[in-house]
């Protein structure tokens, strides 16, 4: 492992370099890796595998023919590296649970009884394990059980992985069984593409992990960019104004300065007007966003969202309500404003994304 120093806090990471990928198939030569659920994760870590020379099938519920036609188009080939769920664990030594949260607790009773002696059960997102309690999930004491958390969507896996630059991704251990389970979750960390990985615990990467995306990832961005567009609007500005300063100027231009080189170089290669600005606004948001964030965590920590997880995911009808929230969202002014304006982006920059996207599609886990 090698040492970082994060803001003055030393940290073990693991690179491509330490651990490569000649490594990483020692260790797994004799391994079969089941791929569970091609819907989120599954086609990203999948593919990645494949294409790094692993062996891997998958492992999808023919009866969703969405996901099951998409492994197909993807290349997986039903009989020979596609099976049913069922069929699928009993020719794996490694089975991945990328299927969603609310499915691992439905498909669990079946896996842990055809699971064998030194198999090793793999997870994304430690909802499962930690919220035991909730999901009902316990796994048996012969196996190995690890955890590889890629920080970023099924999109962002595959693309970082075609681009060859990898995805920054945690990693924990929660039973070692094999005494062999600590290099068995490396390598697959660095199988699925991971530019390097970070130690961490089931616990804390499900804490951090809901937090970030009820918060700043998705619920709080979301959230503050409705709020200026609404302001904007109210005070006249154009939906194309509104829209531009309070999204596409961020996704398209302050972002990416912020990943090139870090939030102070972005305001440096600001306006003067724009760092005076933000500078005098940001501990104002801070104070004010700080409570929401505490609350949010002692939810998280307390299962309170994973009980409105399961209970709201696990209704029949589920997939009807949420079609319904997402097309309130997509056909709210601001985001049909946002359609417009990516029509005008140049057509090679849209077709690229577009290509670089294909097939895949999701964030981590949850």
């Amino acid at each position: 492992m090698a040492k970082m120093n994060f803001g003055g806090v030393v940290e073990d990471i693991v690179t491509r370099e330490e651990f490569t990928i000649k490594k990483a198939h020692e260790v797994l030569k004799d391994e079969v890796i089941v791929v569970l659920g091609y819907g989120v994760q599954g086609p990203a870590q999948a593919l990645n595998l494949k294409d790094n020379g692993f062996r891997v099938i998958i492992g999808q519920a023919k009866r969703f023919e969405k996901d099951w036609n998409r492994a197909v188009e993807d290349g997986w080939v039903p009989g020979e590296t596609l099976f049913e769920i069922d069929e699928a664990v009993k020719k794996g030594t490694i089975i991945m649970m990328l299927v969603s949260d609310a499915a691992q607790m439905q498909i669990w009773p079946s896996i842990k009884n055809l699971m064998k002696k030194g198999d090793t059960l793999y997870f994304s997102h430690g909802f499962s394990i930690v919220y035991k309690e909730q999901t009902s999930i316990v796994p048996p004491s012969y196996i190995d059980v690890m955890m590889v958390a890629p920080k970023g969507s099924g999109t962002s896996v595959r693309r970082n992985f075609l681009s060859g630059t990898g995805i920054n991704s945690s990693y924990a251990v929660y039973q070692d069984y094999t005494g062999k389970a600590v290099d068995k979750c490396l390598a697959i960390g660095i199988g699925v593409g991971s530019g390097y990985l970070f130690p961490t615990t089931f616990e804390k990467e499900v804490y951090s992990d809901l937090t970030g995306e009820r918060g700043v990832l998705m619920g709080a961005l979301a959230g503050i960019m409705e709020a200026q567009y609404d302001v904007l609007r109210e005070n006249g500005h154009s939906p194309s104004e509104a829209f531009n300063e309070s999204v596409e100027e961020l996704t398209q231009s302050l972002i990416r300065l912020v990943d090139e080189n870090g939030m102070d170089w972005m305001y440096s290669n600001c306006s003067a007007t724009a760092q005076r600005g933000a500078l005098d606004w940001r501990p104002k948001f801070k104070k004010n966003a700080l409570p929401l964030f505490k609350e949010l965590y002692k939810s998280v920590k307390d299962g309170e969202e994973t009980r409105r997880v399961i209970s709201a995911c696990g209704k029949p009808d589920y997939q009807v309500g949420l079609n319904a929230e997402l097309a309130e969202m997509r056909n709210s002014e601001m985001w049909k404003a946002g359609a417009k304006v990516r029509e005008l982006r140049p057509h090679e920059a849209v077709k690229a994304v577009g290509e670089a996207t294909k097939g895949i599609r999701g964030r981590s886990g949850s």
